[in-house]
């Protein structure tokens, strides 16, 4: 049997317990750090299957690992399920309707994420343990990768250094390996002490802190003009000091977030926006204080396993989609306003033209793969702690369709089709495809070498954490 046959093979034989860990997570809608019962889960399905778990890892509770084998080379894989806020939704329903309204839902796709990564841990033990090769697999789990992230912690605490290489993936509304490159993010909490006095009798003896956040925020605005193209900062009042108006607020809360194409230039640019708020605070004579919640490097994949994932994922193939899998599609695409259809038939025109346009917007699923080319990365807006294991050993991410194309990503049409069959099959060939990837990599010394190379020149060869080492996982504080 070839290593593809069995890799089929094992998933297809046990892809019903992989897609039931997928509805469960999808049920549970667990947000960060909060993912007890989805970590049970799949804890369950990997002690079954053999593996050794540890869980509460990297002072993180719901951060866990399954280890399976002896001997090297050691592979990881990347397993996320984490939920976001608001967005419950019926699974494989195209029209609004939450489970629990204002609840959270898999806006992201993580109960996938986390299935389809288990499916390919099991499939590499399964062949471990078959051929009796040396060589060990490691399903690491991931939590809170929408909150203030995981996996910066868990590369400070060391877990990845024993690794040869890691994959893992992500839902799309394509089937590829991209060249894409995302972006450092850092996070912080601004907090603004002041006086409060009666905002009517004697307003000259308060000094208010609502006023340095909001002095914080022009600041910034005028700061946005003299940044990087592709740097951002985004902000959100978490407390604006109480709701009367005729007392002056001697407290507030602002969250800011920068980002930046590396952790250089974003450290640089937090140091700009701190200075911002020392110079709002001593404009209203208040007191600020900061602390660093959150911070994940940039992300790109090793480009080395990312053309062995990219030719795994073309021998194994897009998802086998059927006439129901297209007209469900259809419809989410349709559950879209004017404006954002507008948007997804553009986006589907750069990716593939005007010639089939009809045909792609009448059956919107991508059934074809796009071969990796290192020369079409594009810089990206967005920002994964999956950056952090770049930096602490050669990485690769897979994209596999579970969404229909032109898909809005943190939204309830992505939640709604994560629970459907449309992402169940996209689960499942993702399973395989990083499955085959493990294998194929283990296999090729010169290909693992090649990565190494490539991983050293990134990184220097060994892990800097862009956060403070006092910041501690930000456990109900986030």
């Amino acid at each position: 049997m070839t290593d593809i046959e069995f890799v089929n093979k094992i998933i297809d034989e046990k892809k019903d317990v992989f897609i039931d860990a997928s509805d469960k997570i999808y049920g549970f809608a667990e947000l960060a750090y909060e993912e007890f019962q989805s970590m049970e889960v799949l804890c369950r399905i990997l002690e079954d299957e053999g593996f050794t778990v540890e869980k509460g890892l990297a002072e993180i509770p719901t951060c866990f690992t399954g280890t399976y084998g002896s001997g090297k080379p050691v592979i990881g894989i990347l397993g996320e399920f984490d939920a976001l806020p608001a967005l419950s939704q019926e699974p494989g329903n195209p029209v609004h309707t939450p489970v629990c309204e204002g609840a959270p839902g898999h806006g992201c796709g993580h109960c996938l994420l986390g299935a389809g990564a288990l499916a390919a841990a099991v499939a590499v033990k399964e062949y471990l343990k078959e051929t009796g090769e040396s060589g060990t697999v490691i399903y690491f789990g991931c939590p809170a990768e929408e909150g203030a992230g995981s996996k910066q912690f868990m590369a400070r605490a060391g877990m990845f250094d024993d690794c040869d290489f890691c994959y893992t993936w992500h839902p799309a509304t394509l089937n590829d390996v991209s060249a894409d490159s995302g972006t450092a993010i850092m996070g912080a909490n601004f907090e603004f002490n002041g006086v409060a006095a009666h905002a009517g009798g004697s307003p000259w003896l308060g000094r208010s802190a609502l006023d340095a956040a909001e002095l914080m925020s022009v600041g910034c605005n005028y700061l946005r003009e003299h940044i990087l193209d592709g740097q951002r900062i985004h902000y959100a009042y978490s407390d604006v000091g109480g709701t009367f108006p005729n007392v002056v607020q001697a407290y507030a809360k602002v969250k800011y977030e920068v980002r930046a194409r590396t952790v250089k230039e974003m450290k640089a640019l937090f140091s700009r926006v701190v200075k911002v708020a020392r110079g709002a605070a001593e404009m209203t004579e208040t007191k600020m204080s900061y602390d660093i919640t959150m911070a994940f490097s940039d992300f790109s994949s090793n480009s080395v396993l990312a053309k062995v994932a990219s030719d795994c994922l073309k021998e194994i193939g897009a998802p086998a989609w059927d006439d129901e899998d297209y007209k469900l599609a259809k419809k989410y695409m349709r559950s879209y306003d004017k404006m954002q259809q507008e948007g997804i038939r553009a986006s589907i025109i750069e990716t593939f033209g005007d010639e089939d346009l009809d045909e792609l917007l009448d059956k919107p699923l991508h059934s074809g793969v796009i071969e990796y080319d290192k020369s079409k990365g594009r810089f990206m807006g967005g920002s994964s702690d999956v950056g952090d294991v770049t930096y602490a050993t050669p990485t690769a991410e897979l994209h596999v369709a579970t969404a229909c194309l032109g898909n809005v990503g943190h939204t309830w049409q992505m939640a709604g089709q994560a629970g459907s069959t449309i992402g169940h099959k996209g689960m499942i060939t993702a399973g395989k495809a990083i499955a085959l990837s493990c294998i194929r990599t283990m296999h090729d010394p010169e290909v693992m070498k090649a990565a190494r190379e490539e991983y050293i020149k990134k990184s220097g060869g060994k892990y800097e954490c862009p956060l403070p080492d006092y910041v501690k996982p930000p456990i109900g504080k986030y």
